[in-house]
């Protein structure tokens, strides 16, 4: 029995990034505090899922929630399987998304972009954007979850710092999520990683 294809030809399980580097966090690395303590793998709730964004979240409501974060426009499915690929196939793009598996939609997601660079002995540079988390949701600790689970992703890929800028009143909320401030750069905000 080969893999379940949907009627434009493509399997709806596939995933951005591979799935195992999210067993690899290490959640007691975080400045963040849980309560009570959830990860990525264990998010508290069995109806939850922690998981890379896949093909057939176009299905899921994945761009209805980016929406409540900014502008999307008119994104076709022609147009989300193009974009999915072209991330996919060029690498780099780490779109992590929280599923409510009892009514398959997306209800949470945050996106990692990882930058090659010359510096820093031709390292990594993380940005974290797009962090949203649907507002019927909200209050569940589900925002700190993204964030820190696409944080210590970036540790596991080796950033040497994830980048992210905000508004001014999530200023203080990012700072107890480890991340600090960069003087005279308005809200850019960075968290450092050690080499070792």
């Amino acid at each position: 029995m080969g893999a379940i294809t949907t009627p434009w030809g493509m399997d709806p399980n596939e995933s951005l990034y591979q799935a195992s580097l999210l067993t690899k966090l290490n959640f007691a690395r975080s400045p963040a505090k849980f309560n009570p303590p959830i990860t990525a793998v264990n998010p508290g709730e069995t109806w939850m899922v922690v998981r890379p964004l896949q093909r057939g979240d176009y299905d899921k409501g994945f761009l209805q929630l980016l929406g409540q974060l900014t502008s999307v426009g008119n994104c076709t499915r022609k147009q989300f399987d193009e974009r999915f690929t072209f991330m996919k196939d060029a690498g780099g793009y780490f779109v992590t998304v929280i599923e409510d598996t009892r009514s398959q939609k997306i209800i949470g997601s945050a996106t990692l972009t990882v930058e090659q660079k010359f510096i820093h002995n031709c390292g990594l540079r993380g940005s974290l954007e797009d962090v949203v988390v649907d507002d019927t949701y909200r209050g569940k600790q589900l925002g700190k979850l993204i964030v820190v689970t696409v944080s210590l992703l970036a540790v596991v890929l080796g950033c040497y710092k994830v980048s992210l800028n905000c508004k001014d009143t999530l200023v203080a909320y990012y700072k107890t999520l480890g991340y600090v401030l960069e003087p005279g750069n308005s809200n850019c905000m960075n968290m450092r990683f050690d080499s070792s």
